[in-house]
């Protein structure tokens, strides 16, 4: 440089105002959670031509499925040797770009098919997709109040750590995962009555060698009788790895998801120790391919059902089993029951090839709500078959299905918008049998 740099030394000293007025923002549909349920939903919304505000309590988007890293695609294939693919839009984008960039790895068993992903790519993937949608995004968001009225909600208050902010919007799609929205409301929501169910702490260990890799089998064997030996809880827990990248993601704990604040922010320490023994367990028991291994990232802790809506349907698991195929179907999985009831395991029960069952929009919508869809993991169903919808597949049908009820309410109602009009948005993720080459 020809003349010296001059070093910025100049301050404004301020205080803050007692009459802060909150900032003021308003959209046409506004989605509380940037999950994947609700990065769908938000996706499907712009697409559609809506201006979209996306909400969420992290400073960050993806929720569970980037920062808790769950690490793999549940639920989006058909079970048995006729593998088509259950859920399309934004899954066909996920799919296509992560598969292009070698991101993605398809574990394929005797009936199921389960995708494992980079959890970095498809973070980067969801912050692209979002910017270049336009999508107005407010992060590190907790929602303090839910203006209601009249069947309708009117506003978010929200609190940030730079003020506070007002969001205006004509629908609102809950895919908080904790039905915040319809909670704040003052609507009637469900919790477990038999006790908790249990979320994971997930890790990822880089450096194993792939050349003595154990199978899953050997794994679980060896985890039924040492289990104890290293302090880990389940007894039937699970290593996801990618193939060529000498990775893998350890589900192996459980952990109480209270809501109840205290005890929430000391769950996440409590988990991280039994995923810490977790690893511990596969270096001792499996050497040659874990010796060497280290943590390369600790995700947030993994909730799998807490609350949710009491929506104009309540999906049960008679209706799981029977694959009741619902009027204002809106998803289809044929994921199994999976429920994380008990610290040492859980119970799993699969269904027969071709199986297929699904979600009613009657499920997304809570009954004195006009303008408001739940999406995710907070709809309305018992236990059972709540543990069968809540995956990833099922989930991002969920969102877009959601974008396209308010879409078509208008200002209206969710509760009495063409149903065939609905079916036909949808039919791809209700009655295509598209199969992938990689399948």
């Amino acid at each position: 440089m020809s003349e010296k740099y001059k070093i910025p030394t100049a301050t404004i000293i301020k205080t803050r105002s007692q009459d802060q007025k909150p900032w003021d923002v308003e959209a046409e549909i506004c989605v509380a959670g940037a999950g994947i349920s609700g990065i769908a939903a938000a996706l499907e919304a712009a697409k559609l031509g809506r201006k979209v505000i996306l909400v969420d309590g992290l400073p960050a988007l993806g929720g569970q499925a980037v920062n808790s890293i769950i690490g793999t695609f549940c639920g989006l294939f058909a079970h048995g040797t006729d593998r088509y693919q259950f859920t399309h839009g934004i899954v066909d984008e996920i799919l296509d770009d992560l598969g292009r960039t070698g991101d993605l790895f398809y574990r394929k068993g005797p009936g199921w098919t389960t995708v494992f992903y980079d959890e970095i790519a498809l973070s980067r993937w969801i912050e692209k997709k979002v910017c270049a949608a336009g999508i107005e995004v407010i992060v590190g968001a907790v929602i303090r109040d839910v203006e209601f009225e009249d069947r309708r909600i009117r506003g978010l208050n929200i609190a940030t750590r730079y003020g506070d902010v007002r969001v205006k919007a004509n629908g609102f799609v809950d895919a908080t995962g904790d039905a915040v929205l319809s909670w704040l409301a003052g609507l009637p929501c469900r919790e477990p009555a038999d006790g908790p169910i249990y979320g994971t702490q997930m890790i990822v260990l880089e450096g194993v060698d792939e050349s003595h890799m154990p199978t899953r089998e050997e794994i679980g064997e060896r985890l039924l009788k040492k289990a104890k030996d290293y302090g880990v809880m389940r007894e039937d827990g699970l290593a996801f790895f990618f193939e060529g990248r000498g990775t893998v993601a350890l589900n192996m704990s459980h952990i109480e998801t209270p809501l109840e604040p205290l005890a929430a922010s000391r769950i996440g320490l409590e988990g991280k120790s039994q995923a810490d023994n977790a690893a511990s367990f596969l270096r001792g028991e499996f050497p040659k391919a874990f010796d060497k291994t280290r943590v390369r990232a600790y995700g947030l802790p993994g909730v799998r059902q807490t609350r949710w809506i009491t929506g104009s349907y309540h999906l049960v698991e008679a209706d799981i089993r029977a694959g009741t195929k619902f009027d204002d179907a809106v998803a289809r999985t044929g994921w199994g029951f999976e429920i994380h009831d008990k610290p040492e395991g859980i119970y799993w029960e699969n269904f027969e090839d071709g199986h297929v069952h699904y979600v009613p929009l009657r499920s997304m919508t809570p009954r004195d709500a006009d303008n408001l869809v739940a999406a995710g993991r907070c709809i309305d169903a018992d236990v059972a078959a709540l543990s069968s919808v809540r995956v990833m597949g099922p989930c991002m049908a969920m969102g877009a299905a959601a974008a396209h009820a308010l879409d078509l309410a208008g200002d209206g109602s969710v509760h009495q918008i063409d149903l065939a009009s609905l079916r036909n948005r949808l039919k791809d993720n209700l009655e295509s049998t598209t199969k992938r080459s990689e399948v």
